[in-house]
């Protein structure tokens, strides 16, 4: 039994190193929509197309409102957990490619929270920067999502994301402004007094409920159109 209960032990090693390799390999998540986007083809004429990138913020706008994605040609295109460097490396594949004539990046709260390591919010604010000129160089039209408030991360407590975000999003809000892309702005309406987010809209204080969705909807769907008027 103490035999066995070594090699089990030495075998349940190996399989979490072996786990760990093979996520290290696919780092970005790029395996995550390679079907979906090989089935979806191109837009057909006339068809105003918007992929939404983004996060577990996203992801989960698709299980809370469904319909807003299948009653418009609204491609979603959220990944739980990740952060901007990753989102950058599966852009040309998950947006540039699908051939949008807008995308809307909601991203830099996984930043903050480091789930990918350190990062400064200059290079958050980089690496949406990047994304956004990579689209405008595709001729497609950016639209730039506030981070959504945030007093502190359940997962990762203490690391002041009530200050941090705000400084964020004035650094996002001046480079889409200088850009001349579309800003949109999540946090003044969802915010409380703490720069978090009520439980009313989002249970964790993170990730918003259906309530939250709502308020974000018309805020999302007015950013789009004034992008599809201003298109460049």
């Amino acid at each position: 039994m103490i035999f066995k209960s070594k090699y089990s032990i030495i075998f349940s090693a190996f399989l979490f190193f072996s786990l760990q390799v093979l996520n290290a390999q696919d780092w970005a998540n790029l395996n995550r929509f390679k079907k979906q986007n090989e089935a979806l083809g191109i837009p057909v004429k006339g068809e105003n197309r918007v992929v939404f990138m983004g996060n577990s913020i996203t992801e989960g706008w698709k299980v809370s409102d469904p319909e807003l994605f299948s009653n418009n040609s609204f491609i979603n295109r959220g990944i739980g957990g990740q952060t901007t460097p990753q989102m950058l490396v599966r852009f040309r594949q998950d947006v540039i490619n699908l051939k949008p004539e807008v995308v809307v990046i909601l991203a830099g709260t996984n930043d903050i929270a480091g789930n990918t390591g350190p990062m400064t919010l200059e290079e958050i604010r980089d690496n949406i920067a990047s994304m956004a000129e990579l689209a405008r160089s595709n001729g497609i039209s950016v639209v730039i999502s506030s981070v959504l408030p945030a007093y502190d991360y359940p997962w990762r407590p203490g690391l002041e994301p009530n200050i941090k975000i705000p400084k964020l999003n004035k650094m996002l809000k001046y480079y889409a402004g200088a850009k001349g892309m579309v800003y949109l702005d999540y946090f003044s309406v969802m915010a409380d007094d703490r720069n978090g987010l009520p439980k009313v809209l989002a249970e964790d204080g993170v990730h918003p409920t259906k309530k939250g969705y709502d308020i974000m909807k018309p805020l999302v769907l007015d950013a789009i159109k004034t992008s599809l008027k201003t298109k460049f």
